[in-house]
């Protein structure tokens, strides 16, 4: 493995667990695949495969992931949709690299989006040169999913304007890109297949309409049921994160995991995790994914300029930075949380309440 490279794909970081998945498959492999359905449940979330133990990489409902999987043995294209930090691309790259072994067939959505990035475009001076040829096309990872028999991945499906989204319904409708220089057509091998996300919060950016809806299975993936889940989901991201980083740094204590999580539900769900109390919202999202960053954040703080333990002046700096987004709403409500919820809850949050106090 290389260590100089920041990001490794899925398939490379989880290489020796795919592997050994793949040497103990005793179930029917589907055309394309790399291992059965059972198998890539088992890469997914959790369990043990001869002496290997193959981590969680999505801690949650076991079922939806069941569903997404089975969507992709059919012709069916599968659409994850959930708020942000709800870890759909994270699910979708981990399906790819157990399905394909493979998980950089990726677009990403923006505004900017094209047509010819869904399908295909030209080398221009190539084209100049030689004329339409198949040396001068640039494929596209769905034009390379489809001719491969694998899957290509689609973020933020909703962001993309609507004559990419139209474009997208005649390819999972006809499973071909016709090439009209080339005077040829394209049709997908069996195996291919369309894993598109979508973020609830950019609801109204680019709807996607009735027509590509149907073309996909959808699955919701929620935020996390309870703060003991959403504890679980912080520990081992930030475990498997600093891995790979010079952080210099301790891992965060329990106490400090649960303290992160607790304040990032309240202000997400607007009151205290007994009901007991109403919170002001902020306009942040404060997402697992926000949480698991903060805690990389701090661990960064403490390995560069502390001893490489979490101090509770380094928590606060990183909750600050992730919390106050809006400077006039939020610090408000992050004041008022200070002095309402925090404050009361005694020595054990006292260190805590007094290093974000000053920092306001």
């Amino acid at each position: 493995m290389n260590q100089e490279i920041l990001r490794l794909p899925a398939e490379q970081l989880f290489q020796k667990e795919i592997d050994a998945l793949i040497a103990a498959e005793k179930d029917p492999v589907p055309t394309g695949w790399k291992m059965s359905p059972r198998s890539v449940r088992t890469y997914i979330c959790g369990g043990k495969v001869g002496r290997t133990s193959i981590t969680p990489k999505y801690i949650g409902h076991e079922r939806l992931v069941e569903i997404a999987i089975a969507t992709l043995v059919t012709d069916r294209a599968l659409l994850l949709i959930g708020e942000p930090g709800t870890a759909k691309s994270w699910l979708s790259e981990h399906l790819c690299a157990a399905i394909n072994g493979d998980s950089t067939k990726v677009i990403q959505g923006t505004a900017g989006t094209t047509e010819e990035q869904l399908r295909y475009s030209w080398n221009y001076a190539m084209l100049l040169a030689q004329g339409p040829s198949e040396a001068a096309m640039l494929k596209s990872p769905v034009f390379t999913a489809m001719e491969t028999g694998s899957i290509a991945r689609l973020e933020e499906i909703s962001r993309c304007a609507s004559e990419v989204q139209d474009a997208l319904i005649s390819i999972l409708s006809e499973k071909r890109i016709s090439v009209p220089e080339l005077n040829t057509e394209i049709a997908a091998k069996k195996g291919f297949s369309v894993i598109a996300t979508a973020n609830t919060r950019d609801k109204g950016v680019n709807e996607m309409s009735a027509a590509l809806k149907r073309r996909f299975n959808i699955v919701v993936l929620p935020a996390p049921a309870d703060l003991e889940s959403e504890m679980e989901i912080v520990r081992t991201r930030v475990a498997q994160l600093s891995a790979g980083l010079d952080l210099n740094s301790a891992l965060p204590e329990e106490e400090t995991v649960e303290k992160v999580c607790t304040i990032f539900r309240e202000l997400r769900c607007g009151e205290t995790c007994d009901r007991s109390q109403k919170v002001k919202g902020t306009s942040g999202v404060l997402s697992t994914a926000e949480a698991i960053s903060l805690l990389c954040n701090s661990m960064a703080l403490a390995g560069s300029f502390g001893n490489g333990q979490i101090s509770q002046a380094d928590l606060a700096a990183a909750l600050q930075g992730a919390i106050i987004k809006d400077e006039d709403k939020d610090a408000v409500a992050w004041k008022e949380y200070l002095e309402h919820v925090m404050k009361k809850r005694g020595s054990k949050w006292s260190g805590l309440y007094k290093a974000c106090s000053e920092l306001l």
